[in-house]
């Protein structure tokens, strides 16, 4: 199997060839990812209407969406939070011609995972890739992707709540040291630690083992 390429200095490697699903209504930007991605070992299919990113996204979803966030008839804002509505977990990086803070900011608030302004280097494409890989366990086994992506819930669930690991501790009665080791997606809650944790946060255990794809 061809493994992607590392970002040296980074030292982030994608541990699987990605299946990512870019919209952009430039054609000779869309070819050029279709291109050098292809080539880095990931399966990419390139859409230019939301429409047709939507179809693609029912058909096959995607590790990753690469969306354009300026496509001139088409709001990338509408796209996005119909995206963060149907998808929730959908691992989404933006790209903009036309960057600016308030957009970002924007965008962020969607628990949107990167921002890339146009033009970018192919560097900075694989680094955003490498790290949405490791931050989401893209590529990894099932178990190996379900300790990380727990991990990634809960540390989501408890800072929405502005809490501390102490204070999850103190409501969960799991120690701190446990706790951290599951963020960190170095440990495997058993079902009991889990339905403490997600009792405690409010949250969901079905919708952290979906996010896995479990």
């Amino acid at each position: 199997m061809h493994m992607s390429k590392t970002n040296n200095q980074s030292g982030l490697l994608p541990l699987a060839p990605l299946n990512i699903v870019s919209l952009d209504d430039d054609h000779d930007f869309c070819e050029y990812i279709e291109g050098i991605l292809n080539a880095d070992g990931h399966a990419v299919r390139t859409v230019n209407q939301p429409s047709s990113l939507f179809v693609e996204i029912e058909r096959d979803r995607p590790d990753i969406v690469l969306l354009d966030m300026n496509m001139g008839v088409h709001s990338g804002h509408e796209v996005l939070a119909e995206l963060k509505e149907r998808w929730p977990t959908l691992c989404i990086i933006v790209v903009t011609g036309f960057p600016s803070m308030d957009s970002m900011r924007e965008t962020f608030k969607k628990d949107v995972f990167d921002y890339l302004a146009k033009p970018f280097s192919l560097e900075d494409l694989r680094k955003a890739l490498a790290q949405a890989a490791n931050t989401f366990g893209l590529g990894l086994k099932p178990m190996d992707k379900l300790r990380s992506v727990l991990g990634r819930q809960m540390r989501l669930a408890r800072t929405e709540r502005g809490w501390t690991l102490r204070e999850l501790s103190e409501a969960s009665s799991l120690s701190v040291s446990q706790l951290s080791s599951i963020e960190r997606g170095t440990h495997l809650p058993s079902i009991e630690s889990l339905v403490s944790v997600s009792k405690a946060l409010g949250a969901s255990p079905s919708r952290w083992f979906s996010a896995a794809g479990f």
